[in-house]
């Protein structure tokens, strides 16, 4: 099965919307396989967001997700990363469409409630950032064989 990272942001978590972004990956049959709540400091916003140190936006995107607590998770199926992308929606959340959770929660491309790696290589680079490998759970859920059966 195929894991990846998801960060419900300071924005989101300030707005009591964790648990409806959670809710909605669950529905779908994504499997919470880690989660904790925290707050990062600059060192680990750089670290995380270091793809991105030669863009105009780095530090922006540095002061926002340290403005806050997060909530950082590891998801886990078939096609996660995929699946949460498409769940999460476009960057700007003014173009996102209805149904994803930018589109319907989302405010503006900043404050856009939600990271998900982009590919399984960012999602094998991200996690490792946020979890301990003895953090990350292997579990079955009975509802498993319905949403993983081949």
């Amino acid at each position: 099965m195929q894991q990846t990272l998801v960060l419900i942001k300071p924005d989101a978590v300030q707005r009591g919307l964790t648990g409806d972004i959670l809710s909605r990956f669950e529905k779908r049959g994504l499997k919470i396989v880690a989660m904790k709540m925290m707050t990062l400091d600059n060192t680990l916003a750089k670290r995380h967001y270091s793809d991105h140190q030669d863009k105009p936006f780095f530090q922006s995107l540095v002061t926002f997700i340290t403005s806050g607590p997060i909530v950082a998770i590891v998801l886990e199926g078939r096609n996660a990363v995929e699946a949460v992308r498409n769940m999460m929606g476009k960057t700007d959340s003014l173009k996102s469409p209805p149904g994803t959770i930018r589109g319907d929660l989302g405010l503006d491309v900043e404050h856009n409630l939600v990271h998900g790696s982009d590919s399984e290589q960012s999602a094998a680079k991200e996690i490792p950032v946020f979890f301990n490998p003895d953090e990350i759970l292997t579990y079955t859920r009975a509802i498993d064989p319905w949403i993983t059966a081949s």
